[in-house]
């Protein structure tokens, strides 16, 4: 592939990334608060980044591509074709849960819905690399600012200075 130097000057890379975190299975409530969390990033012009699996990751991802929004999601396994249906970009990292540094390292921010203890380590990393890290019904975690509504969380993601 050759670079085109006729492409659009507005590069994806300049966009702030938000990364979504949370349950890989979830209950209905929880989707739908993920997808506005989707949709909402989309409409302000960020790229999604997530782990591309399934629950949270999926209805965040659903959201923002339903809001014309790039999404990201970085695997676990080595096989890109694992995504959900709404990850644009499949990155294979063959690493597993060690996948979960370089969702956070990639992240501007963090919003963390819901979710396990692969959520809870990624807090851990976010928080350690002094990243802002917006909670939606997740852990009670010291440094965690918690939201009240997917609007709230977003627009507190916003506000976040980036590291």
């Amino acid at each position: 592939m050759s670079a085109d130097s006729s492409r659009s000057t507005c590069s994806f890379r300049s966009r702030p990334h938000v990364g979504v975190i949370g349950a890989s299975d979830c209950d209905g409530g929880t989707a739908a608060r993920a997808e506005e969390v989707g949709r909402l990033i989309a409409g302000r012009g960020a790229v999604l980044v997530c782990g591309g699996m399934g629950g949270v990751m999926e209805a965040a991802c659903r959201g923002a591509q339903q809001a014309g929004g790039l999404t990201v999601g970085i695997l676990p396994g080595a096989d890109r074709e694992a995504a959900n249906a709404f990850v644009d970009v499949a990155i294979a990292t063959g690493l597993g849960e060690a996948r979960n540094l370089a969702i956070v390292r990639t992240s501007d921010v963090l919003i963390a819905i819901a979710g396990s203890h692969g959520t809870l380590s990624e807090i851990g990393f976010a928080l350690r690399m002094g990243k802002t890290v917006i909670g939606l019904d997740t852990w009670d975690v010291r440094g965690i600012v918690t939201a009240r509504s997917p609007a709230e969380a977003v627009e507190l993601a916003f506000r976040a200075p980036v590291h």
